[in-house]
């Protein structure tokens, strides 16, 4: 019989294993599972996790086969290749839609009443792919969308006005990609609007100009592109992120997050997986929010969800 929550983890390559490990150190879940087509490294990492756990509470990491999916509370999705130096999350899209195609109908038998939290780029076509292929509910799949966006977003700011960044509120929206947008009408620091905290706390330089912000979006969005072009590949700060979302789908928390699911009205949105702030809990997606946003706002995501169709519609999914 299965005793506390378990969550399998579909890849075991760099990103998986390190989501893998995030979860093991805080015992997230009592029981984790690795599946990898490379079953060696499915083993040598779970081995490699588990062997630490004596100095962590008690969790039990083991490699398996599809089979082991079984009774899982959460299916973290992370097969397919990984992005390149130079290369666009997009370019992926093809190789990585026929990866899931194969994969997800033989996971869905043994785990269909998981939450899928889908991780591999691109994550929003992947997404909806997962939702195309399987049939699931639509509150089962969660891409983890701009959750890291958000994370990297909120720490460039706290480093500019000097506070840390739980004192800073903002959010991208849209594609987990070049066309993802910032909704600065809805960033706060320190429970100010953002306008109101620098013209009353950052005396030298009281707000922030088109070209610095143009400049925070500019970061965030090239800032994966950076790090893989200076180390390979970006792992760590998506494993903290997706040990973030699972934590609160296993507490049930009612969090709030920018993560990517199939919209249905949203903005007038339809058939097309991308973030928004968004309602997460044991079931999955609860609830979209839809904060105003201005006339300029409101077109940019619009467009990035038009960028998003127009490569689906180049799909064969």
């Amino acid at each position: 019989m299965k005793q506390g929550k378990k969550i399998t983890i579909l890849g075991a390559g760099n990103v998986g294993a390190t989501i893998a490990y995030a979860l093991a150190i805080d015992a997230i879940a009592s029981e984790i599972v690795l599946i990898d087509i490379n079953k060696d490294k499915a083993k040598g990492e779970a081995m490699d996790i588990y062997q630490g756990t004596s100095f962590t509470r008690s969790v039990s990491v083991y490699d398996g086969e599809y089979a082991d999916a079984k009774d899982s509370d959460i299916v973290v999705v992370t097969v397919g290749s990984a992005r390149k130096p130079g290369q666009s999350r997009i370019d992926l899209a093809q190789g990585n839609v026929n990866i899931i195609k194969s994969v997800m109908p033989q996971v869905i038998q043994y785990a269909p009443h998981a939450v899928y939290v889908v991780v591999s780029n691109p994550v929003d076509i992947l997404t909806y792919a997962i939702l195309k292929v399987t049939g699931l509910p639509v509150n089962q799949v969660i891409g983890s969308g701009t959750t890291l966006d958000s994370s990297r977003l909120r720490a460039r700011i706290a480093d500019i006005v000097g506070l840390t960044p739980q004192n800073v509120h903002a959010y991208v929206f849209g594609e987990h990609g070049d066309s993802a947008m910032i909704p600065w009408s809805l960033t706060s620091i320190a429970g100010m609007p953002m306008t109101t905290f620098c013209e009353q706390v950052r005396r030298e330089q009281p707000s922030f100009s088109q070209e610095e912000l143009k400049g925070i979006e500019d970061d965030v969005r090239n800032s994966g592109a950076k790090v893989i072009s200076l180390k390979g590949a970006t792992y760590y700060a998506i494993g903290t992120t997706v040990r973030y979302i699972c934590e609160n789908i296993l507490r049930d928390s009612g969090s709030l997050m920018t993560v990517s699911g199939l919209m249905k009205g949203q903005y007038g949105m339809e058939d097309v997986c991308l973030s928004l702030p968004c309602t997460v809990g044991a079931s999955g997606i609860r609830e979209f929010l839809e904060p105003p946003l201005t006339a300029e706002e409101t077109a940019k995501l619009l467009h990035s969800a038009e960028v998003l169709k127009s490569t689906i519609s180049s799909l064969e999914i």
